[in-house]
């Protein structure tokens, strides 16, 4: 038996088809490799590179960087200006460009908005009401606590600064996650182990102590990856370990075998996600991707190899252990966004390196799609390369129609674009193999389904297929996350149980479903709800969920 190629032997080949494949034909290099999916660019230039991403109700887009940058290429309207009694190098004393901006999904028209504070390396999360809380940063802004009430395209709404409360402990690279009863927790950040929660509970931050011990002299333990597991406790994960953590009391609950393969937290760069729930509900599985070698960040080593290792984990098991997998690249600054089928798409980032500014080189511009059904050393498949690197402070969004956005970019301390790797303005979509043009008769059209379920409830959706239906249509819920630094701040998918398609004439099914059973299942939040027909989603209707 021939041995299998190692990921590096599989990625020269793939990029000796990329470009046997160029010299034969000369098409663009997006249809070049002969790989599912595709590309497109929706803005040219968006004015800001876009450090934290997130999708809202009204399909707008938030893109958010930091404030103490100096010029960008948005101004805010006349009058707004920004004072900074700092000035100098790190930013102007008077700032009349936009930080901020909305993107309006419909037209790809970009709104400025104006923050005050400096929200470098925050956190984020959307509340039940489907506003989006933003907290910490840096400087002025490492206890600020700000909200962004979404509206309408044509509305005028902007970021509001709260003055009547501030966090317990400044939050620099920290994260957020939404809990069942609809407050956030708040985790970490650097010279923060602690947590506190939005509103704030009495006696404010709580001593974390695992998050002390998960530190080192990278301070691998910023922005650590948190999970709600369906039976209400939290999956924390820092370095190369993690908890089971009970935010109620405050106190770990259950501690997990370390996960080998060195640390995954910034600034050594992996990523995580929690596979979906379904079924019963009652099972949850972590996978957490990538990384760089320790000490990379230390030596400011741009050249060390990206790890290319997976490790998957039944977190609600009796007796968890990590499952080892590689992926075909190795890569540290990956995104990963959950898809509506279940699957996951790993994009961005770099194949050596580590997280910083100018610390990465060989970006991998190959996305991989992890599918989580398949047995192991078949779950990923390698998917059309982009041709705009994005490393540093890039995100990736799922998108209501199915794409994919991607935006940022900026391995800078300033704005820079005469450099190697520019700061990247420029916003694109991938659309997933499911988009492609011969699956289009599969594609449901997600006719009817309320605005508003209970936990619990039993309620019918109709659908639209051109061709007829065959077996179970699933209807999904996938949350809408903050993106930043290579992790989705809430990110969930949850599969509702239904019942089979019921023809109601003219190519149009009912469904019956049912509403997840609890807040610790689905968060009171609104989701976009996609109806999906043999692996190709519908357009998503926002729904929210209430008790």
């Amino acid at each position: 038996m021939e041995p299998l190629a190692s990921p590096s032997q599989h990625r020269r080949f793939l990029l000796l088809l990329l470009f046997a494949a160029a010299a034969l034909d000369g098409f663009a290099p997006v249809a070049r490799a002969g790989l599912p999916g595709s590309w497109e660019l929706l803005v040219a230039d968006a004015g800001i590179a876009s450090m934290h991403t997130a999708v809202t109700r009204f399909n707008t887009v938030v893109l958010l960087d930091r404030t103490n940058i100096g010029p960008t290429r948005l101004r805010l309207p006349r009058g707004r200006c920004r004072r900074d009694p700092r000035g100098g190098a790190a930013a102007l004393k008077r700032d009349c460009y936009a930080h901020s901006a909305v993107l309006d999904l419909a037209t790809n028209r970009i709104r400025p908005l104006t923050i005050l504070t400096d929200t470098w390396c925050s956190s984020g999360q959307f509340l039940p009401d489907g506003s989006l809380l933003q907290t910490g940063g840096d400087l002025d802004g490492v206890r600020k606590i700000r909200r962004f009430a979404p509206c309408d395209p044509t509305g005028d709404c902007d970021w509001v600064e709260l003055d009547r409360v501030e966090l317990s402990n400044g939050r620099w690279y920290g994260t957020n996650q939404i809990l069942p009863d609809g407050s956030v927790i708040v985790v970490g950040g650097r010279a923060a182990n602690t947590v506190e929660y939005y509103p704030p509970r009495e006696g404010g931050a709580v001593f974390f102590p695992f998050l002390a011990d998960a530190g080192d002299k990278q301070m691998d333990n910023l922005y650590p990856y948190v999970h709600l597991l369906p039976d209400g406790h939290l999956f924390v994960f820092a370095n190369d370990r993690a908890v089971s953590f009970d935010h109620k009391l405050a106190r770990v609950v259950r501690q997990y075998p370390p996960l080998e393969g060195g640390p995954r937290n910034y600034p050594s760069a992996g990523s995580s996600m929690m596979l979906a729930l379904d079924g019963a509900y009652d099972t949850a599985v972590i996978v957490v991707c990538g990384g760089a070698p320790y000490g990379a960040f230390i030596e400011r080593n741009t050249d060390s190899p990206a790890r290319g290792s997976c490790g998957r984990i039944v977190a609600t098991a009796a007796e968890p252990s990590w499952e080892m997998e590689d992926m075909p690249f190795g890569r540290i600054m990956g995104d990963m966004v959950m898809l509506p089928t279940g699957e996951a798409l790993i994009i961005n980032g770099a194949q050596a390196g580590t997280q910083g500014f100018e610390l990465a080189s060989d970006p991998c511009l190959f996305p991989v799609l992890y599918r989580p059904d398949q047995p192991a050393g078949l779950r990923f498949m390698t998917l059309n390369p982009s041709t705009i690197p994005r490393l540093y402070h890039s995100t990736a969004n799922l998108l209501p129609d199915g794409r994919i956005l991607i935006a940022g970019s900026n391995p800078h301390y300033f704005y820079k674009f005469n450099a190697e790797f520019p700061t990247e303005l420029r916003l694109e979509a991938f659309s997933p193999e499911y988009l492609s043009p011969d699956r289009a008769n599969l594609r449901p059209a997600l006719d009817e389904i309320p605005a508003t379920v209970r936990y619990g409830e039993a309620f019918d959706v109709y659908v639209s297929v051109t061709l007829p239906v065959v077996g179970i249509v699933e209807v999904n819920l996938n949350s809408a996350p903050f993106a930043t630094h290579s992790f989705s701040q809430g990110q969930r998918l949850v599969k509702l149980a239904v019942t089979g398609a019921v023809p109601d004439g003219n190519g149009r099914y009912r469904i019956g479903c049912t509403a997840p059973p609890s807040t610790m299942v689905a968060p009171p939040s609104y989701y976009m709800a996609f109806a999906v027909n043999q692996g190709v989603p519908s357009v998503a209707h926002w729904v929210q969920l209430i008790a």
